[in-house]
């Protein structure tokens, strides 16, 4: 009696290759998608607690995975193919999002990645991500009175780390390594002389003692300054950035009156992102689905979100709320840091690597 042997054919080393680098494609975007994504920081916004260059991991479970909106895309990109300006999805294809059970809700002082909210020429889940620290939660009352946050009539928690800037006046020129020796990187000389510095109050104090500087002083808007460059771009309301509010946070199940005041603070939201497709305003009425209405209920939460650089920060006090739906993640731990400043031998900052970010 004979037995057959099976004639398995040995796969070649490029398919092997191409199945290894399937794999691998694969196990990158679940574990992207799911788990941890990485994020570098491009902008001063938020340091000092952290700084261009910094390489961080981000934590999707913390608040819980979105599911995605945008199907149809390249994998391991985001809006364009690497190194070109196409674009690497559709949007032929827009699914309903949910988010899978999280760790925890954002909480107050988290810092939180998110989608950009007003680019409303991409899908939410493709538009730019940004990180700012969760300031206002929903419901909150947000005010700032000369620089300082107020949460619900309460001074709120100042980051350690937290600057502004300031007008340096002195006679002198200054050399880099004079800023270096304070850890100050961003200085700008002035027509009028003197510099403008984006530093820590702490900082600023000691620079006043410098025999060569005769002065140093916040850069303060004044209360009562209208800056229509400010939410809600109105000069309805004399805001600006460093007196602002008070501004209520938008919850999930409120319902507020469309006042004319209401209507200005929230029309956008409503219109924006809470998915509606039929939104208008006529004068300081607001028609949905062309009936007119004068209140309204919320469908999600909202959060107001700032940076740790106050001066320095494209956030919630120029462009308003971000929705639930655009958060992404929690910033867990920096795992890698680079300074773009220095040379090749001390590019890397070893003291900030898998730190945490508080």
């Amino acid at each position: 009696m004979t037995t057959k042997k099976k004639n398995t054919k040995k796969k070649s080393a490029l398919r092997e290759w191409a199945d290894a680098i399937g794999f691998a494609v694969i196990a990158a975007t679940l574990i992207r998608w799911l788990l941890l994504e990485a994020y570098t920081i491009p902008t001063g916004s938020m340091e000092k607690s952290m700084l261009v260059g910094d390489f961080l991991f981000v934590s999707k479970m913390h608040y819980g995975t979105r599911t995605p909106t945008t199907p149809l895309q390249v994998p391991l990109t985001h809006q364009k193919i690497w190194g070109t300006e196409i674009p690497s999805y559709t949007d032929l294809i827009q699914l309903p999002s949910y988010r899978l059970p999280g760790f925890s809700e954002v909480k107050r002082n988290d810092v939180v990645v998110f989608n950009y909210p007003i680019e409303l020429q991409y899908p939410k889940d493709l538009k730019t991500n940004y990180i700012k620290r969760a300031i206002g939660i929903p419901g909150d009352v947000i005010e700032i009175k000369d620089t300082q946050v107020y949460v619900n009539g309460e001074k709120g928690e100042n980051p350690a780390e937290m600057q502004f800037n300031y007008i340096v006046d002195t006679k002198e020129a200054l050399s880099r390594s004079f800023w270096s020796k304070y850890d100050i990187t961003s200085v700008y000389p002035l027509s009028r002389g003197g510099f403008s510095v984006s530093t820590t109050p702490e900082t600023a104090e000691k620079l006043k003692a410098e025999k060569f500087i005769s002065g140093v002083e916040l850069d303060l808007s004044i209360e009562g300054m209208i800056d229509t460059q400010v939410y809600p771009n109105s000069t309805q309301f004399a805001w600006n950035v460093d007196n602002f509010g008070p501004l209520e946070v938008p919850a999930e199940g409120q319902t507020i009156q469309l006042t004319p005041d209401n209507l200005i603070k929230y029309g956008p939201v409503i219109k924006n992102y809470e998915g509606l497709e039929d939104v208008r305003t006529e004068g300081d009425q607001l028609f949905i689905n062309g009936e007119k209405v004068t209140e309204y209920t919320f469908k999600q939460n909202y959060y107001f979100m700032m940076g740790d650089n106050r001066h320095d920060s494209l956030d919630s006090r120029y462009w308003g709320f971000v929705p639930e739906d655009h958060i992404v993640g929690k910033a867990l731990f920096i795992w890698l840091s680079i300074d773009p400043n220095e040379s090749f031998f001390s590019k890397i900052r070893w003291s900030r690597i898998f730190s945490g970010i508080k």
